[in-house]
C-alpha cells in the first residue's frame, strides 16, 4: 500500500493560514501597522482605496530591511521576534507568529520598498499568490512601504463575503484607533482615498484620546478622570469617564502590554465600580492599560489575539474595581450626601485642648414681678382683641364657602352630563373610570406610541413636515461615526431633517421634524441615532421602525406635565386609534386596568 500522507505546498498552506489571520481589509491594516511599530517607526501613514478592496498602503520611517530580510519576510513562520520556545513567555512585540506577510501575499498582490539607514540603495519586491514576481534594487526613503493590491483576488468567495465599503471602512477605523491609543508618541495618519480621516501628531495619552474621540462629545477632555495603581502583580493606568456623561454607545478599551484585548471579567469590575451611579441604559467610558510581566499572561490562545488569559485574574479584578472607585471619590465625582440642616440648632463640638468654663448667669436686679401697670394691660388686650376676632371671622367665611360648594355640586356625576371624568396623577398618569374599574394610562408612553405611528405614516407617504431652526445646530463627529451617519442621512431626510455638510466630519442641522421642534437637545438625539445604527449593521426595513422609535422617544420626553381635560381626552382618543394601544413600540405597558374587585379588596 502506497503512502498517502504528504506536505502541503507553501502556497496552499499560506491560504489556509490566511483564513484565520486575514479576515478582511482591517486585518491587513492591523498586521502592517504592528510590523511598522515593531520596526521602531516614529511616523506611520495608512492610505486605503475603496475600503481596502483596491489597495492598502502602509508607509513607515522605521529601520527598514536588508535585501535578504525583505525576501525572507514572506516565508512561512519567518520572524525576528522570537528564536526559541522560552521567548513565547516574554513577548512584548506584536507580529511574533511570522504568518502575516506570508498570508497576505497568498491572497493579494504585494509590493514592498524598503531601505536600511546605512544603505544608499533600497530593495523592491513584488509578490502575488505566494510567488515572487520581481526583486530588484530601487531608490526609496529610509523605512518600509507595503502596498497590498486586489485583496482576495484569487479567492472569489472571500471577496464576495466582504461587506459594503462603509462597513469595511468602519472596521479599518476601529483597528486604527486600537493601535493609535497605545502609542501616543508616534505620528499617525489615515487617508481614505484623498480624504484625510485622521492626522494624529505626537502627544500624550490624554490628548491622543481627546483627538480620536473628542468630536463625539463636547468638553470630552473634562469628562476624563485619571486612574493609576501600582502593585506587585502589575500596574494599571488610564482614564475613565464621569458617570454623568455615560452614554449608550460608550468607548470602552482594555490594553495589556500595548495589546488590545476583550475581557468580560474585567468589564464586570468596571461596571461594579460604577454601581448605582449610571442612568438606565447607559455605559461608562474607559481606556484602561495593564502593564504585566509577559510570563503571567498568555496571548497565543486565539487567532485574533484579542482574548488573553491572566494568571492572577481575581486579584486584578479587585484592584481594578478599587482603583476606579478611588479615582471617582478622589476627584469628587461620586455624589455626596447633603443633609438638610436649615433651621436646626448648631451644636458645637467640644475641643479637648480648650479649658471648660461654666456658663455665665446674668441677673437683672431692677426686675420687680409685683410692679405692674393696669392701664398698659387693658390697652394691649383691647388692641389685640379685634385682630383675634377678625381671624375667627375669616375662618368662618372659608368654612361657609366650602359647604356651599359641596351643596351646589352633585355627589355622583351623571354619565349624560358634559363633565369629564379624567384625573391626572403626578403629571405623569391619566386615570379614568371604565366599566371594569379604573384605567391608568402612562401619558409619556402613550405619546411614544402615537408619535411612532405618525412618523411611520409620514415616511411611507413621504409627507414629512419639517420645522426650520432659527439657529442651525452643528453636529461634530469622529471618523467612525461620520461613516455611519452617511449611511443613515437619507433616512433622516425622509423623516424631515435638513442636513448639510459643514466641514470635515461636521454637519449643519437646518431643519428638524415638526414633532421634534420643541426638543432641547437635537444633537444628543442624532448621536443616539448613530449609536443605534452601529448596533444594527445591516440597514434593513426594520431600521425605519428603529429610527421612528428613537425619534418618538426623544419627542415624548417633554410630554409629561399638567394637562387640561380637553388635552387628556384628545390624548386618549388618539391612543386608542393606534394599531396597538396597549404596548409601546419596544414592548412596554401603556395601559393598566385596576378591576373593581381589586379596589373592593382594599376596603
Amino acid at each position: 500500500m502506497s503512502d498517502i500522507i504528504h506536505l502541503l505546498p507553501d502556497s496552499v498552506a499560506n491560504q489556509i493560514a490566511a483564513g484565520e489571520v486575514i479576515q478582511r481589509p482591517a486585518s491587513v491594516v492591523k498586521e502592517l501597522m504592528e510590523n511598522a511599530i515593531d520596526a521602531g517607526a516614529t511616523k506611520i501613514q495608512v492610505v486605503v482605496k475603496d475600503a481596502g478592496r483596491t489597495s492598502i498602503l502602509v508607509t513607515d520611517d522605521g529601520k527598514g530591511m536588508s535585501e535578504t530580510d525583505g525576501r525572507m519576510a514572506f516565508e512561512r513562520h519567518a520572524t525576528s521576534k522570537i528564536t526559541q520556545v522560552q521567548d513565547l513567555f516574554s513577548l512584548r512585540t506584536m507580529g511574533f507568529r511570522g504568518e502575516a506577510l506570508a498570508s497576505i501575499a497568498a491572497i493579494a498582490g504585494v509590493e514592498v520598498r524598503t531601505r536600511l539607514a546605512n544603505c544608499d540603495c533600497g530593495t523592491f519586491i513584488e509578490v502575488a499568490a505566494s510567488k515572487v514576481l520581481k526583486q530588484e534594487p530601487c531608490s526609496c526613503p529610509e523605512g518600509t512601504s507595503f502596498l497590498v493590491k486586489n485583496l482576495f483576488f484569487n479567492v472569489p468567495a472571500r471577496r464576495k463575503f466582504l461587506k459594503s465599503n462603509e462597513t469595511e471602512m468602519r472596521q479599518i477605523i476601529q483597528e486604527f484607533q486600537r493601535i493609535v491609543l497605545v502609542y501616543p508618541k508616534i505620528h499617525f495618519e489615515l487617508l481614505n482615498g484623498d480624504d484625510l480621516v485622521y492626522e494624529l501628531p505626537k502627544t500624550n495619552l490624554r490628548q491622543r484620546i481627546t483627538a480620536v474621540f473628542g468630536k463625539k462629545k463636547r468638553n470630552f477632555n473634562q469628562q476624563l478622570v485619571q486612574i493609576e495603581a501600582k502593585t506587585a502583580i502589575g500596574n494599571i493606568s488610564g482614564f475613565i469617564g464621569t458617570p454623568e456623561f455615560a452614554t449608550k454607545n460608550a468607548s470602552q478599551y482594555f490594553f495589556v502590554n500595548g495589546r488590545y484585548m476583550r475581557h468580560p471579567y474585567f468589564h464586570r469590575a468596571v461596571v461594579l465600580a460604577y454601581e448605582q451611579m449610571l442612568r438606565p441604559d447607559t455605559n461608562p467610558t474607559y481606556f484602561i492599560f495593564f502593564e504585566m510581566n509577559p510570563s503571567e499572561i498568555d496571548v497565543n490562545i486565539h487567532p485574533t489575539k484579542t482574548e488573553i488569559k491572566f494568571e492572577n485574574e481575581r486579584e486584578l479584578f479587585t484592584i481594578l474595581m478599587v482603583c476606579i472607585k478611588e479615582a471617582l471619590g478622589k476627584f469628587n465625582v461620586v455624589p455626596s450626601i447633603d443633609f438638610d440642616t436649615e433651621g436646626l440648632i448648631d451644636i458645637p463640638v467640644a475641643s479637648s485642648n480648650r479649658p471648660i468654663t461654666p456658663p455665665q448667669v446674668t441677673i437683672d436686679h431692677t426686675f420687680n414681678p409685683f410692679k405692674t401697670t393696669a392701664t398698659g394691660q387693658k390697652q394691649s388686650v383691647s388692641q389685640n382683641w379685634e385682630d383675634l376676632y377678625q381671624g375667627h371671622q375669616n375662618e368662618r367665611r372659608k368654612t361657609a364657602n366650602i359647604e356651599a360648594a359641596l351643596k351646589s355640586q352633585p355627589l355622583f356625576y351623571d354619565d349624560k352630563s358634559d363633565c369629564s371624568n379624567f384625573f391626572q396623577y403626578k403629571e405623569k398618569y391619566i386615570i379614568t373610570s371604565v366599566k371594569s374599574g379604573l384605567m391608568i394610562v402612562d401619558q409619556q408612553r402613550a405619546m411614544q406610541r402615537i408619535l411612532f405611528e405618525e412618523l411611520l405614516a409620514q415616511m411611507e407617504n413621504q409627507q414629512s413636515v419639517s420645522q426650520k431652526l432659527l439657529f442651525p445646530e452643528v453636529l461634530e463627529l469622529n471618523a467612525e461615526d461620520a461613516i455611519v451617519f452617511e449611511q443613515i442621512k437619507n433616512k433622516l431626510t425622509l423623516f424631515g431633517f435638513d442636513l448639510e455638510p459643514f466641514g470635515k466630519q461636521t454637519y449643519s442641522v437646518n431643519s428638524v421634524p415638526a414633532l421634534l421642534a420643541n426638543e432641547s437637545n437635537i444633537i444628543e438625539t442624532l448621536i443616539n441615532l448613530i449609536a443605534d445604527a452601529k448596533e444594527n449593521n445591516h440597514l434593513t426595513s426594520e431600521w425605519n421602525e428603529l429610527l421612528a422609535l428613537r425619534l418618538a422617544k426623544s419627542s415624548a420626553k417633554s410630554s409629561t406635565g399638567q394637562l387640561r381635560q380637553e388635552e387628556m381626552s384628545h390624548l386618549i382618543d388618539k391612543l386608542f386609534v393606534c394599531k396597538n394601544s396597549n404596548l409601546t413600540p419596544d414592548g412596554k405597558k401603556i395601559v393598566v386596568i385596576v378591576s373593581a374587585e381589586e379596589i373592593e379588596k382594599r376596603f
